[in-house]
């Protein structure tokens, strides 16, 4: 598989957008404009204006900032927990392994918007409450999947022979099986920062996320669902920015897993 090219240049271009757009912009995405309300994309307002006559390119940036932020801080962290977790169950095994596999039965009971909607509905969302939420909602998958791979690292006799050397268990973890563990953490990795934004984008689109005077992607189209017949580009263009987003980490996720399959095969 060729390298990604075009998904890792649409994903710079993201952003770059978002974080040093606002800067060269110039426009306030706060800004009223009553003379310019429902504007649709024109040379003064490049994606037109929403219902308040804000400039909704501003706002774009400004939204794509705060769900980037939530979807890289949550998948981060979700795959940490992930990786410690699983790594530790599949190389101590017994009793913690049996710990492990009924807290990953116990989080898969409820499916993972569910929970999420459930947890969110009993505090305030902000940015570090959603990154929170999204993350201890997200590790379970990659656990599972380091816990196994783990197991397998631990047959090979080279990690027999260094417990028989009596190495300390920390520093085989994580000289001998971080680095081999490394390609899976980075798919996953990938894929959760699709994955959590959009399950911010879902929440804020239903009102249980990021809430006002803060915006995301996902409360940008949830602004435009109620003027969609007359002003299509509100909720079109955050709607594309999320495609984009999680097109391009997909890509980018299967070039990393087939990279990673590669090696196996030569190993």
């Amino acid at each position: 598989m060729r390298f990604p090219y075009v998904s890792v240049a649409i994903l710079s271009a993201v952003v770059v957008l978002c974080f040093a757009g606002p800067y060269l912009y110039g426009v306030d995405p706060y800004a009223l404009h009553p003379e310019s309300i429902l504007t649709p994309p024109s040379l003064s307002h490049w994606l037109g204006t929403d219902r308040l006559g804000r400039d909704l390119l501003a706002r774009l940036m400004q939204g794509g900032r705060v769900s980037l932020i939530i979807g890289l801080g949550s998948a981060l962290i979700a795959s940490l927990i992930g990786l410690a977790v699983g790594m530790t169950a599949g190389f101590l095994r017994g009793r913690v392994d049996k710990a492990f596999v009924v807290v990953v039965d116990l989080f898969l009971t409820f499916p993972t918007f569910f929970l999420l909607l459930a947890l969110v509905s009993y505090v305030e969302a902000s940015v570090w409450v959603l990154i929170f939420v999204i993350s201890i909602t997200g590790w379970m998958s990659m656990g599972r999947m380091i816990r196994a791979e783990s197991f397998a690292i631990g047959q090979k006799p080279f990690v027999k022979i260094l417990r028989i050397a009596g190495v300390p268990g920390w520093k085989i973890l994580f000289k001998y099986f971080a680095p081999l563990l490394a390609p899976i953490f980075l798919v996953n990795f990938t894929f959760g920062v699709g994955g959590a934004i959009l399950g911010e984008s879902a929440l804020s689109f239903l009102g249980l996320g990021i809430m006002p005077p803060q915006m995301s992607w996902g409360t940008l189209i949830s602004e435009g669902k109620e003027v969609m017949e007359i002003a299509w580009w509100i909720s079109f263009f955050p709607g594309l920015m999320i495609f984009l987003v999680t097109f391009s980490l997909m890509q980018i996720s299967d070039w990393l897993q087939s990279r990673a399959n590669r090696k196996e095969v030569l190993v």
